[in-house]
């Protein structure tokens, strides 16, 4: 793992985030929107997980709710150089540069820290050579992708000037995506996990509770640990202050080596090096 120290930015001293292969630092957790309305809901959430250390915020063209993350940010006298802030290209739309300025207008920030577009539609490249213009135009720090399999990540890494730092997909024990973390880290590019609980359904998994009871820590954060432990950053949603509060606690304990395979074993993917198992646009 490429780790980097950058003072506040991360929930604790214990784990620092990880270097990307542009030398930007992403925090190895961090606090995902996708499905809180734009409004006070989101403008709380994210307030809270930047009181409870979170530094890292992570939205979308798609999601609606920019406006709302970069109210939060203004509201919580959390330095905008202290938050690493993620937005995505929405694929239906023609231009990543007009894009990012316009979510760049929505944030009230001058520049996000990492830019990726959402999925492949239309194709892996096309969007590419918009993404690397609004990273020259100081858009954006960093440049990635989201649910793109190893064979599109492949494509684009191989037409690209600037390839992707990042590669954000759906991750779990459940969807423990072997193939494409391996395909990720052999193109020095940062699989980074949304969904790391199921949208909760992994929570009451048998072995799950198991280990949590016998480390004494609750099932989503023997999850989201297993993810850490993978080197894979993680983005958990909620809007709970409880849950994205005990999420933060997830750096002062390790999985031992046996609960770690207890966990790769409920993979259901087949350790496959697809995204997605289906397209949703």
């Amino acid at each position: 793992m490429r780790l980097v120290a950058i003072g506040a930015a991360r929930v604790t001293d214990s784990d620092p985030p990880i270097a990307l292969a542009d030398g930007n630092p992403l925090p190895m957790l961090g606090l995902g929107v996708w499905q809180v309305p734009d409004g006070q809901e989101c403008v709380d959430a994210v307030r809270w997980a930047l009181d409870a250390g979170y530094r890292h915020i992570d939205t979308a063209q798609a999601y609606g709710n920019e406006a709302s993350v970069g109210k939060a940010l203004r509201e919580s006298g959390v330095p905008r150089e202290d938050v690493f802030i993620t937005t995505k290209f929405f694929p239906a739309n023609d231009d990543p540069v007009a894009e990012a300025e316009e979510s760049l207008r929505r944030l009230g920030v001058d520049q996000v820290n990492l830019y990726i577009i959402h999925w492949p539609q239309g194709g892996p490249l096309w969007a590419w050579p918009g993404m690397e213009r609004a990273r020259e135009l100081g858009h954006t720090r960093s440049i990635g992708v989201s649910n793109f399999s190893a064979s599109e990540l492949e494509q684009v890494v191989g037409a690209a000037d600037s390839p992707p730092v990042v590669n954000q997909v759906q991750f779990s024990a459940r969807e423990y995506r072997r193939g494409l973390l391996d395909a990720c880290l052999e193109r020095d590019v940062v699989l980074e996990a949304y969904s790391p609980l199921g949208t909760g359904r992994h929570l009451s998994e048998d072995a799950v509770a198991a280990i949590a009871e016998r480390v004494g820590r609750t099932p989503a954060q023997v999850l989201l640990r297993w993810c850490i432990q993978h080197e894979v950053p993680v983005i958990p949603k909620s809007t709970n202050r409880e849950r994205i509060e005990t999420n933060a606690q997830i750096f002062d304990f390790r999985l031992s080596d046996e609960d770690m395979a207890e966990l790769d074993a409920l993979d259901t993917t087949g350790g496959t090096d697809v995204a997605r198992e289906g397209k949703w646009w």
